[in-house]
């Protein structure tokens, strides 16, 4: 019978060998976390790190934060405006320990936030960078600016008519509402609400979904408005899908974001027109919809005044020809003292139709003189008068 030994004694053996080959070593080590429990009370969380190759996983290790280092976890929060949960991948540092009950564990000690900075930003400009190249008709890049067919299209006159995608019973929902039809210049909104849940792993394909449906829908919308309130960074994610943004950078009909994040934008926010909040969004309508009331009173004004002024002028006009009838008519000749020559009751004009021996009246102003021509003669001398 071979030598055999106690469950103990193995693991003391396993502690000791342990402890001599990793006491007092710590690793920088990149990998997966899941199965986090946080137990915030206690101070305390408890997951797993997870290594994958080509999509199978090729490692795994029980870790935990103790209260000492449980603060990591805050300020990774904090940094990088999502929740520390299943699936993020963080570079941290951790040291080796076996206990003979509860196996071998990794002790997290810190995390290099900005690793989990670098690669989130990495994803999101490599899906940048796809957009721009695989549809060059509706997005390119210009100057840093992403100009997309949606976000150029020309807004209506006056937004009345306006498509909302949001989730039910949400702040988002409220707030823009809210402002929107409580607005202090009372003007009306037509409002069509398409509710669906705008977080989690398929919230990308659920809103496209809700644009599907406006798109083919009876309604000619003026606008269409995606909002939700405030949430950590990796709430926002869905935000970041290339086939939501990709669909609305090529969406008839003008979309306008407020998702709920002041300091970040998300790729669907540079497809179309990012307001921040819903509050924002609604009191850009408002507001395009005050404009326009006021470039019509502008008009209103500019109208009556080119009339009045036409007006005016005619008046002027009128005057002048009134004065100018005036003195050119008979009385007044008459009354400067000029004469008026008649023939057979026809005014003469031309001195070679007066002959010698026509019988002839001449129009004073208050007398008329009857006479007979009996001698004409030039006046060479040209005789002012």
């Amino acid at each position: 019978m071979t030598d055999t030994i106690t469950l103990s004694e193995l693991a003391d053996q396993i502690q000791e060998t342990v402890q001599q080959e990793f006491e007092g070593r710590a690793y920088w080590v990149k990998a997966r976390i899941m199965n986090v429990k946080k137990y915030e009370k206690n101070r305390r969380c408890y997951l797993t790190l997870e290594d994958y190759e080509n999509g199978t996983r090729t490692a795994e290790l029980k870790s935990v934060f103790w209260a000492n280092t449980y603060a990591e976890i805050e300020q990774f929060e904090k940094i990088t405006k999502q929740v520390f949960k299943d699936g993020i991948e963080i570079t941290c540092l951790v040291k080796l320990r076996f206990h003979k009950i509860y196996g071998l564990n990794l002790d997290v000690i810190k995390i290099d936030s900005a690793h989990t900075l670098g690669v989130l930003e990495m994803e999101r400009q490599q899906t940048l960078d796809r957009l721009v190249k695989e549809n060059p008709a509706s997005i390119q890049l210009f100057d840093g600016v992403y100009r997309t067919y949606n976000n150029r299209l020309q807004l209506s006159a006056v937004i009345e008519n306006i498509a909302l995608i949001t989730a039910p019973h949400s702040d988002g929902q409220r707030d823009f509402l809210q402002e929107l039809l409580k607005n202090k210049h009372g003007y009306t909104f037509s409002v069509a609400e398409f509710l669906t849940t705008i977080q989690g792993e398929t919230a990308h394909q659920l809103i496209i979904e809700q644009l599907q449906r406006i798109e083919k829908g009876a309604v000619a919308f003026d606008a269409v408005a995606i909002v939700r309130g405030g949430g950590s960074q990796a709430d926002f994610k869905p935000f970041d899908n290339y086939d939501l943004a990709k669909y609305i950078a090529g969406f008839p009909v003008p979309v306008f974001t407020g998702i709920g994040h002041d300091r970040n934008q998300s790729i669907a926010d540079l497809m179309a027109r990012e307001q921040k909040t819903p509050t924002k969004v609604a009191a850009l309508f408002v507001e395009h919809n005050f404009l326009f009331e006021n470039q019509l009173m502008d008009l209103k004004t500019n109208l009556f005044n080119l009339v009045n002024d036409q007006v005016q002028d005619a008046r002027e006009k009128l005057e002048n020809a009134r004065r100018i009838v005036k003195l050119s008519s008979p009385q007044t000749i008459l009354a400067r003292g000029f004469a008026i020559v008649t023939i057979n009751n026809k005014i003469v004009t031309d001195p070679q139709k007066i002959k010698n021996g026509s019988a002839m009246k001449t129009l004073l102003r208050n007398e008329i003189i009857c006479s007979t021509v009996t001698k004409k003669e030039l006046d060479e001398k040209r005789t002012e008068l």
